[in-house]
């Protein structure tokens, strides 16, 4: 279940997260939204996972316990000390980014809690973040499905030439705009989908009409553009999309039928599923 982060990093992280598997592993599908992750399986170091352009399958152990870290586009950059645009559908051990996670391996490692390990992770990316570049988080905002007319205004929204914004903006988040864009509108549909479903229930889809309110084109455009960011072939078109949410969320009502667990903590029981 993920949640807010610590106040401090609302600026550098929108989630967290700590998820603990049953006795059997379990295939994290990690789909793209703009940013990277940093994860630690509790007794393993940290990995990053950098800026997805297509949905990603990682293994997770039978009976380990996650912390995770959502990272905002923009921040990926200064926290890696690089281009981001190197990590883009990369996972990524810590050790080969930042010299000193293995002390980070230990204080999350020795932590009595899963919410303390959680904490050390966190304070981990406060201690280690770079200035954020301003005009990026300003083209980021403008991105945004709720805010966004498109890219093409962009620079001169921005009093900036198209290369230097395109150039800006993957070294700090990894993508060029219109990548940016296609993934941040993408999420602003899946959000519209579980919106609906919390109040109304699968019958309250109407994705006809989301598709355009959401900034596509029509209902086809946006059925091609969950195949290319979400992969696989006819069964990830935008139903199967709201089917999967719909899913998602009777499944975690199955297993917390009163109220989610205080610390945020949720099973998954799944078999490993293919790539």
């Amino acid at each position: 279940m993920e949640r807010a982060p610590a106040p401090a990093l609302a600026t550098l992280v929108s989630s967290v997260w700590i998820q603990q598997v049953g006795d059997r592993p379990v295939a994290q599908r990690h789909e793209p939204h703009g940013g990277a992750e940093l994860r630690c399986v509790l007794g393993e170091a940290p990995r990053l996972l950098g800026p997805l352009t297509t949905a990603m399958y990682r293994e997770i152990p039978a009976g380990g316990t996650v912390v995770g870290v959502r990272l905002r586009p923009g921040v990926l950059g200064g926290l890696v000390g690089m281009s981001a645009d190197e990590l883009v559908d990369q996972d990524i051990a810590g050790i080969d980014i930042w010299r000193d996670v293995s002390r980070l391996t230990d204080l999350v490692g020795e932590a009595a809690t899963p919410r303390a390990a959680l904490a050390q992770l966190q304070s981990f990316v406060g201690r280690s973040a770079g200035e954020l570049d301003p005009l990026v988080n300003e083209a980021v905002r403008n991105l945004m499905p709720w805010h966004s007319s498109g890219t093409a205004a962009l620079p001169g929204l921005l009093s900036i030439s198209e290369r230097q914004l395109r150039r800006r903006c993957r070294a700090a988040v990894g993508v060029g705009p219109k990548e940016l864009h296609r993934i941040l509108r993408l999420r602003g549909f899946v959000a519209r989908v579980q919106a609906s479903i919390a109040l109304r229930g699968a019958s309250g889809v109407d994705l006809a009409r989301w598709a355009v309110e959401t900034g596509y084109h029509d209902q086809a455009h946006l059925s091609r553009e969950c195949r290319r960011l979400l992969g696989g072939a006819a069964r990830r078109v935008p139903r199967a999309v709201a089917r999967h949410v719909h899913q998602r969320a009777r499944a975690r009502r199955v297993l917390h039928p009163d109220a989610p667990p205080r610390d945020g903590r949720f099973v998954q029981e799944r078999r490993i599923a293919p790539a």
